[in-house]
């Protein structure tokens, strides 16, 4: 929907005043002239005056018929970034609820949403305190990427392409959470003819194609279900429409499916007066066409948070087409295209009181809120993708309390839900009283009962299987807190170890003043590190006695390299992640075979996560390993005379020997090759690693890792 680039101050207070009659039109007229002034002389890339983009601003905030300071706040949310005029001029000017709203605009348009992870966590920390202060902010920011992104045709390709991935990724599901999906359709339409022309070319060709074979459908099931509803003797406004080509490809990518195999890509809104008329119409569609298993939800009885009420539903309508049916009252329908915005909308020439408006301050707050539990950066942006595209579902507890989830939450979630403790000790769930995995994504309306067990502690494995921001960071917080203390248990056996190798004791007085040396804050970070093999015990000794550090023990046995086995048990290296000392591992015990030993982060042992009693725990023996661990490196090197001889020859200067060599590829210019090569421990192979890729003629080393060798 194109909007009127020459519309004049006249033409938008006749807009406002056919929502609000008493309008403040000096207040408008006056920002109309003071914003024309400071931008003259500016001019947008496509050549227009810069003012027309304000007032387009403006006018897409009329439409969402909005108070007059969001108004006047949209003619000058650029004054004061681009133009010599300043806060305290436009306070004075027009009051200081518009000259905090332009501030607010400004700061936000000096974030840069799409630059590194670091600093783009912070702004959306940023964006989220500019909305707690006055959500308004929000809106005008909005409009104006709307506007933007209406007009992007004339930027350069590499900043369409930037704005149109910074829409996609912040603005659009913004938009969708604030409860405005005619926004976040448009927004994420415009940024996809950016991002994927050919792919919305194509749609657009398919489904012109599908209009010239079936005619106009929307038409016709409009028809058919205006003719239902006059026979239930129910009065409705019936709205039907093609969805937006970027919802069509989404759907296609989540689904799997072929745009002929997709049905339902049209959209029916059935608007009424009461709540009740909304299940009457409900009665009456499933009455005459049979519902879709699965695609019913009901947005009425469990609103979203941002109050969108609604019932949807899918049925089969005319020739076996699906076609999917939102059904609701005129003031939710308001609510649900105006969604938190509804706040400030006029209806009837006076301040909405729309009863499902939501109080924003308080929404806001809800948000951010399941923020603050973020420890780290990449903690926060998970957060927020993961509740800025949320849709929710709507579970019981046992007693009928009502719990919201994201789409694609589990149980696991639910029982985070409810509070931490809960979470950490979950042992099961049952869903409708019926055993389930933990790993079920739950569906709208289904009883969730946890089941908790006071030994349990939370499993690795269970961030792959949660959805919610709040599981994943408590978790994470579990696991850390569970590991140190592991870690500093067996960082306290391996100092005592190793202080005994040069006849001394590791008290808390020589860690303590080892800790400060190391530059660390404590003896138990000191243990902490030891035992997670960040730092190694001859670290440690030699910061108290370099004197003694090189007599630290003599070579250790290769066959009893590794801590923590039986006293009948034996073990071998895992050929698939070929674990060296040093490196954090784990034994997997079998029958007649001993225990296998992988790294921590072996891929294999994704198949043994329901076999806990096979589980050992297992550190290497710190100290002078002998160069018999076998890793295999994978090398890509120039194919020229004499290049395979100095690389050999480099292994051989790092103390380190070539035990295999098989060539896998060969090509006129370039060798790769996998090499065996035998070494000490972790250190002993980031030395060779690293002398062998500064030579010039190593286009690539990585270390080999090979599942299809497992035990």
């Amino acid at each position: 929907m194109a909007l009127d680039r020459t519309i004049g101050v006249e033409d938008l207070i006749e807009n406002i005043r056919a929502y609000n009659p008493r309008t403040n039109a000096e207040l408008i007229r006056a920002a109309f002239a003071y914003g024309g002034q400071m931008h003259a002389g500016q001019y947008r890339h496509s050549g227009e005056p810069y003012f027309s983009h304000p007032v387009a601003v403006a006018s897409i905030l009329t439409e969402m018929q909005l108070d007059d300071a969001t108004i006047i706040t949209a003619l000058l949310h650029d004054t004061i970034e681009d133009t010599r005029s300043t806060y305290t001029e436009i306070r004075d000017r027009f009051g200081d609820e518009i000259a905090e709203l332009v501030d607010g605009v400004t700061k936000l348009t000096n974030l840069q949403l799409s630059s590194s992870e670091t600093k783009q966590a912070e702004n959306f920390r940023k964006l989220l305190m500019a909305m707690s202060k006055d959500l308004r902010v929000i809106l005008v920011k909005l409009a104006d990427r709307l506007h933007n992104m209406r007009t992007i045709v004339s930027m350069r390709p590499e900043k369409q392409v930037q704005k149109a991935r910074e829409t996609m990724d912040i603005f659009a599901p913004l938009a969708g959470r604030m409860g405005m999906q005619w926004m976040r359709d448009e927004l994420e339409d415009l940024a996809f003819k950016v991002l994927n022309p050919e792919g919305r070319g194509s749609l657009m060709r398919r489904f012109i194609k599908l209009q010239q074979e079936t005619g106009d459908v929307v038409k016709k099931i409009t028809a058919d279900i205006r003719a239902e509803l006059r026979k239930a003797r129910i009065t409705a406004e019936v709205r039907g429409r093609a969805k937006k080509p970027y919802s069509i490809w989404r759907k296609m990518q989540d689904k799997g499916l072929s745009f002929q195999r997709l049905s339902d890509i049209y959209g029916f809104r059935i608007l009424v007066e009461t709540e009740a008329d909304c299940y009457r119409v409900l009665g009456a569609m499933h009455q005459r066409w049979r519902a879709v298993p699965g695609r019913f939800k009901d947005y009425i009885s469990q609103p979203k948070s941002n109050g969108y009420r609604s019932i949807h539903t899918t049925v089969s309508g005319r020739d076996g087409r699906r076609v999917e049916i939102q059904i609701r009252t005129h003031q939710m329908h308001d609510v649900a295209e105006a969604g938190v915005a509804a706040h400030w909308s006029y209806r009837d020439g006076v301040p909405s009181e729309n009863p499902f408006a939501v109080d924003p301050t308080k929404w806001v707050a809800g948000l951010t809120e399941q923020f603050e539990a973020a420890e780290d950066h990449d903690e926060f942006l998970e957060h927020v993708r993961l509740e800025m595209y949320a849709d929710q579902v709507f579970c019981f507890t046992p007693k009928g309390e009502v719990i919201k989830l994201p789409r694609g939450a589990t149980p696991l979630d639910f029982a985070y839900a409810i509070h931490t403790r809960i979470g950490d000790s979950c042992v099961g769930a049952k869903v409708d009283q019926m055993r389930v995995p933990l790993w079920t994504r739950l569906k709208n309306g289904q009883s969730v009962e946890i089941m908790t067990a006071a030994g349990q502690r939370p499993q690795a494995t269970w961030l792959d299987i949660v959805a919610t921001g709040r599981a994943k960071a408590a978790i994470r917080r579990s696991l850390r807190e569970e590991d140190r203390e592991r870690f500093v248990k067996l960082g306290s056996e391996l100092a005592r170890v190793a202080f005994e190798h040069v006849g001394k004791r590791a008290t808390d007085k020589a860690l303590s003043t080892a800790a400060k040396q190391l530059g660390l804050t404590s003896v138990d970070e000191v243990l902490a590190r030891l035992g997670s093999a960040e730092l190694t015990a001859r670290d440690v000794v030699e910061t108290l006695y370099p004197e003694l550090a090189a007599d630290t023990g003599e070579e250790i046995d290769a066959t009893r390299a590794v801590i923590g086995l039986g006293p009948d048990q034996s073990f071998e290296r895992a050929q698939c992640c070929q674990p060296v000392p040093g490196e954090r591992i784990v034994g997997i015990s079998y029958r007649g075979k001993g225990v296998i030993v992988h790294a921590i982060d072996c891929e294999a042992l994704a198949e043994f996560e329901d076999q806990s009693e096979r589980w050992v725990d297992l550190h290497w023996h710190s100290g002078n390993h002998p160069a018999v661990h076998t890793i295999s490196l994978d090398l890509t090197i120039s194919n020229d005379a004499g290049v395979l001889g100095r690389i050999c020859t480099l292994i051989g200067e790092q103390k380190a020997n070539i035990s295999d060599l098989l060539f896998v590829d060969r090509k006129p210019d370039f060798y790769r090759l996998i090499v065996d090569v035998d070494l000490k421990d972790a250190e002993h192979l980031h030395n060779v690693m690293l002398a062998v890729e500064a030579e010039s003629d190593v286009a690539s080393i990585s270390r080999h890792r090979d599942l299809d060798r497992k035990p």
